[in-house]
């Protein structure tokens, strides 16, 4: 053993650990929506595949500007209009529209003309335009609202802007804005959210760690009831956050949107493991004279337990690599490592450091034991005298779960996953009521057979109908596709009346638009056609009305584009970042049963080779299970969404919850071996591993119940089902599990009872 070694290793790991600290400063944060998309999704890989004919459908960014009573304000105008054209040269903007730079083409006598929707410099026509721009259902909407008091300015970005970009774009418009007066404005679209959930993130690590600190200490004052064994656990959970995301910097890894949970997770494992090592070397100290013998023992009998347990937290963990979602799976194999860096820390760093210390200063002050001595005492008789009433608790609770298993539903909605009492949710929320919405929608017109003319009148008709189809859906505010334009030609034909702007009634009419078109090279053009002239789109945005409900939408439309559109001509297809992230809730439990079911073969294969027993291993997952179906249980009585952030609790639950009935078992078997019966080896593990259990399962709960203090709907979610299924676990191990082994383990030297 290295106990005689304890300062040079206790050197060695301080250097490694300052070593540590220089990288967490290197640390960056990302944010990115493709790190929601699941890989290896034919729909993803399709939508890749469309990009490159055309463009991302979230390259946009939108600036509400609300005015009440009314937009149409000379002075409100002549601001908009300025800032209109300010944007315009700002790095990555490649266009911007408004009202206020919007115009007509319309034909006159002397050919095309152009005027100005809205003359921003003439109130006295500001009535009439108003008219004309509410007959527009290109504008409502889009950009203006339909009661009047709001605008936008809309952006197209270049695409896929990275953070710095993007940061540094919102912070170009925020200056800019300032200056020219305008004050009150929402963002909506990709760049903004970068910036806003970047910042988010950081704020939510450093709360987080804050919270999670103050409490665990306070907790760990009270189950030590000795500042300097508080002192050297404290620093022993410090120094394994610390190193751990030291270690996340050296290998290049970036924080994401789940990285706010790490400190709470980090903070609360290596809890687990501080508590049972000190817990078993404190009694080990009270009765052995020998500091060392005493560690020996601890890490004779705990620490190999430990060692176990936490492989199973990490293989836990690590099975949320069967995801779909990038995200996810980063999260699960860094949380893995976290936990293996945890143990680690604890062996290399408290178990020498404890060592350096006698145990007068070590040993708690005061008495405590009768307190937990009676609990102990009261659960073991409880166990002992109520079998029957346990068991019958324990399935009925477990059937009224399932039940709320079945009531479980995915209907994935953005809103429900932006911070609470943030800018970005509001801003949101403000673009939900007054305008279009956020989720894109997109549909790729692809021509059947070779040769055909994409931009023919017979394609373009079709397309047109599945555009005002699309439009009869309260929800689909806005859509373009390429017969938008030759509808817009109409109307400018048709001294830009609201009841000129249609399609055109044949061919003839329509190759004369299509003409004027090309005349105009019109940007709209490039956008919606592919560049081989195969393709082309319709993009349109929609309220967030949630995953389940868009997925419901698209099989009706799907429906009736069967009936309705000539598919021996086109095939249509939708596509864009909305459905794919919406994938998402199809995979989720998949991903989630495919997850856990590796990891319970894993764990199962751990716990079978130290247990030596099928029958105890079937023991051992019992009370480890019905855990996942308390959080199920809880989704579904509560009607909380699945969702690919929630779907991780179900991993963490089952990773950590084994925790505790390993260490049960592990001393009930060591009992045994010691040559004591079954009952004396049950009442005596529940008097020594049940504090443990109890102290364990307490920071455990209390821990990930910090995370209610976060504003991301989420977290707040993930610490509240944790918290619970957690309580439910350390039920199980004092009361279901000893149960169990009465009733279902025969130890070698015993006889089955007869009964």
């Amino acid at each position: 053993m290295f106990f005689k070694y304890k300062i040079p290793v206790l050197i060695l790991f301080m250097l490694f650990t300052a070593l540590c600290g220089y990288y967490v400063t290197q640390l960056k944060f990302s944010f990115s929506f493709d790190q929601f998309f699941p890989k290896g999704d034919p729909d993803y890989k399709y939508y890749q595949e469309f990009i490159k004919d055309f463009e991302t459908d979230d390259n946009f960014l939108l600036i509400g500007l609300p005015n009440k009573p009314s937009v149409f304000d000379s002075v409100f105008l002549k601001k908009v209009s300025i800032a209109t054209t300010d944007i315009q040269n700002i790095k990555h903007v490649q266009q911007v529209r408004s009202l206020t730079n919007l115009d007509y083409p319309v034909k006159t006598p002397f050919g095309f003309m152009t005027i100005p929707a809205l003359h921003v410099d003439q109130p006295e026509l500001y009535e009439e335009d108003k008219n004309i721009i509410y007959d527009d259902k290109r504008l409502v909407h889009n950009l203006i609202n339909d009661s009047g008091d709001a605008l936008t300015i809309t952006i197209k970005t270049t695409d896929n802007l990275g953070m710095e970009d993007s940061k540094n774009l919102i912070n170009s418009i925020d200056s800019l804005l300032s200056v020219d007066g305008i004050n009150n404005r929402h963002y909506l679209g990709r760049s903004f959210f970068q910036r806003e959930l970047v910042d988010f993130q950081t704020n939510e690590i450093r709360r987080s760690t804050i919270i999670s600190g103050i409490l665990i200490t306070l907790f760990l004052f009270f189950l030590f009831r000795n500042p300097l064994s508080v002192l050297i656990t404290l620093s022993t959970l410090g120094i394994g956050l610390l190193v751990f995301m030291g270690v996340l910097s050296m290998l290049g890894k970036e924080l994401t949107a789940l990285s706010a949970l790490f400190p709470v997770l980090m903070l609360i494992v290596g809890s687990s493991d501080v508590i049972h090592i000190y817990t078993k070397f404190s009694d080990e100290l009270k009765t052995n004279s020998d500091k060392y013998q005493a560690m020996w023992i601890t890490i004779r009998q705990i620490g190999v337990a430990t060692l176990i347990t936490s492989l199973t937290t990490a293989f836990g963990f690590a099975s949320l690599y069967t995801s779909k979602l990038e995200s996810i799976q980063e999260f699960g194999i860094q949380c893995a490592l976290g936990v293996v860096i945890a143990y680690l820390v604890v062996i290399f760093y408290m178990v020498p450091l404890l060592l350096l210390f006698s145990k007068e200063k070590l040993l708690p002050k005061g008495k405590s034991g009768d307190f937990w001595d009676k609990i102990l005492e009261h659960i073991y008789k409880t166990t002992y005298q109520y079998p029957t009433r346990i068991m019958s608790i324990f399935i009925i609770f477990t059937i009224v779960m399932l039940t709320g298993m079945t009531m479980i539903k995915t209907n994935y909605s953005i809103i429900d996953n932006l911070p609470r009492n943030s800018t970005v949710r509001s801003d949101f929320l403000y673009f939900e009521e007054n305008f279009g919405g956020f989720r894109p929608l997109e549909y790729a017109i692809t021509a059947k057979n070779p040769g055909t003319d994409i931009e023919s009148y017979q394609v373009l008709k079709e397309v047109n109908a599945l555009e005002e189809k699309l439009l009869t859906y309260p929800f689909v505010k806005t859509a373009l596709s390429q017969a938008t334009l030759y509808k817009s030609i109409s109307r400018s034909l048709g001294a830009n009346q609201a009841n000129a702007y249609l399609f055109p009634k044949d061919s003839t009419e329509f190759e004369i638009y299509k003409n004027l078109i090309k005349k105009s090279s019109a940007r709209e053009t490039a956008v919606m056609m592919s560049k081989n002239g195969d393709k082309t789109r319709i993009s349109a945005r929609v309220k967030d009305i949630g995953a389940d409900s868009v997925a419901f939408f698209s099989a009706q439309v799907d429906s009736w584009i069967n009936k309705n559109i000539d598919t021996s001509l086109v095939s249509i297809r939708r596509t864009g970042t909305g459905l794919v992230l919406d994938k998402n809730s199809i995979y989720v439990k998949d991903n989630l049963i495919q997850g856990l079911s590796i990891s319970l073969i894993l764990i199962s294969l751990i716990m079978g080779i130290m247990l030596q027993s099928f029958r105890m291993l079937i023991i051992a997952l019992i009370p480890n299970i019905i855990p996942l179906f308390v959080a199920a249980g809880i989704l579904g009585f509560f009607n909380i969404d699945l969702e690919a952030g929630i779907s991780i609790v179900f991993a963490i639950i089952f990773g950590i919850a084994v925790d505790d009935t390993i260490h049960f078992l592990a001393k009930y078997n060591l009992l045994l071996r010691d040559g004591l019966d079954k009952e004396t080896a049950i009442y005596k593990t529940t008097k020594e591993t049940g504090k443990s259990i109890i102290f364990t399962s307490l920071v455990l709960s209390v821990g990930f119940l910090v995370m209610i203090f976060s504003q991301n709907p989420p977290t707040f979610t993930i610490g509240i089902l944790i918290s619970l299924t957690l309580f439910s676990a350390l039920l199980c191990d004092l009361y279901l599990l000893p149960v169990l082994l009465r009733n279902w383990h025969h130890p070698k030297n015993e006889e089955p009872s007869a009964d």
